[in-house]
């Protein structure tokens, strides 16, 4: 049932390719958890997001491909329907990727003056994948491009290349780690940066397309 007196207003973005034979269904089955948490009946019912100018949570057929920017409103009790949405979209992933999530205090106010409380929003990043190496590799690339970008305020990009080959020797030595383990196969390495994972100072913006 809808939750009209929550502490947060909860926004969910994110762009995951799907395995080519995934369907609706299949997909549906794996948003269950956050489709019954909006206190809907269906996907379909549940896609519209709180706010007009999010696209909501789309199923994109021709491209294999789930888009979400949603939002919606709860509690804590969100994170643990994240955990079971992740677990279920690793078996329907093509590609590594990542789901921003942020949590907006819904009663406070950063115009009042009067007041000394801090706001309790709260941001975090999430990794779903078919493997631990696809996975493994997004979180390189959001590391290098956030990297990158903070240190290019100072060097030109060309000076970087140590930096980013000393990021890769340790997320190599952690797939070393993940290869003698669990026998996985090492990702490939440079292959460039995903969409950047942080947010500068300040209140976090809602993400609008």
């Amino acid at each position: 049932m809808p939750r009209y007196n929550a502490p947060f207003e909860i926004h969910v973005h994110g762009q995951i390719t799907l395995r080519p034979e995934v369907g609706f269904d299949q997909l549906q089955e794996a948003l269950k958890p956050l489709w019954k948490y909006a206190g809907a009946r269906s996907l379909a019912d549940a896609a519209e997001s709180s706010y007009e100018d999010e696209p909501g949570i789309k199923f994109e057929v021709e491209e294999h491909r789930l888009q979400i920017c949603w939002t919606v409103a709860g509690d804590d009790d969100f994170r643990q329907v994240l955990d079971e949405v992740c677990m279920n979209l690793n078996d329907l992933a093509a590609t590594g990727a990542a789901v921003e999530v942020t949590f907006y205090d819904a009663e406070f106010d950063d115009e009042d003056e009067e007041t000394e409380a801090e706001s309790r929003d709260d941001f975090m990043m999430l990794f779903v994948g078919p493997d631990p190496a696809s996975i493994m590799q997004v979180q390189r690339d959001l590391l290098v491009q956030d990297v990158v970008n903070m240190m290019e305020r100072h060097f030109d990009g060309a000076e970087l290349g140590g930096v980013v080959a000393e990021i890769d020797k340790l997320f190599g030595q952690r797939f070393d780690d993940l290869v003698n383990s669990m026998q996985l196969g090492k990702p490939p390495r440079g292959s460039g940066g995903g969409h950047g994972g942080g947010h500068g100072g300040g209140r976090k913006p809602r993400h609008l397309h």
